[in-house]
């Protein structure tokens, strides 16, 4: 089955060593209220995610009201590429430092699935070596703009199979859901679908955020 291919081509990519990369110089974009910084997963097409980023993006619209809201697709491969995540890693923290030097008000609100949610676990100091399709560190949000994060969604996070997740000060504005069954997030799960089914919880991610901004 191809998905199955799939999935063992990623476990075998995942937890590689790589040199420390950096990104190229981001430009700011508008200075809304609530900036959605998405990390789409391995492959995903859309906007900022079919599966997850975008339907999370719509529910946030939706949710947040009397606030101006703003998007940005982290810029990195999204491949099986051993620097994939780590290029995501960097783009993310740079285009944070970019906007928050420019929006001295604007907040962020960080959406990861799959390999994307390696990407955001980097970028808040969380490292997804080992993972599948993760590597280690190579860039975090400064601790002076912590508390411009007002949430971070996660979904079918490959840390979780690692009996790893988000602690420390981003611990109680992260929502971390990983789908009965999932073989990424889930050590010994079985049910590739369930892999691919997070767009149904869109809802419950945005209203979480919601009560955090």
């Amino acid at each position: 089955m191809r998905i199955r291919l799939c999935l063992a081509a990623l476990s075998l990519a995942g937890g590689a060593g790589l040199a420390t990369l950096s990104a190229p110089a981001a430009s700011a974009a508008a200075c809304t209220d609530i900036d959605v910084v998405a990390a789409r997963g391995t492959f995903e097409p859309g906007t900022l995610g079919f599966i997850v980023g975008d339907p999370v993006y719509s529910a946030l619209q939706k949710k947040i009201t009397g606030k101006t809201l703003s998007s940005y697709k982290v810029n990195y491969p999204a491949d099986l590429s051993l620097t994939s995540a780590a290029q995501g890693n960097a783009d993310l923290v740079n285009h944070v430092k970019s906007q928050a030097a420019a929006c001295p008000n604007q907040r962020f609100v960080l959406v990861g699935y799959s390999q994307g949610a390696n990407v955001v676990d980097n970028s808040i100091g969380i490292s997804s070596a080992g993972a599948v399709v993760g590597s280690p560190i190579v860039a975090t949000i400064p601790a002076a703009l912590e508390p411009r994060v007002a949430a971070v969604l996660l979904f079918g996070n490959p840390i979780r199979a690692l009996g790893k997740s988000v602690t420390g000060t981003y611990q109680s504005r992260t929502l971390d859901i990983c789908a009965q069954g999932d073989p990424i997030c889930e050590n010994g799960g079985d049910d590739v679908l369930a892999h691919l089914g997070y767009t149904a919880d869109a809802d419950a991610a945005a209203t979480f955020a919601a009560g955090k901004v």
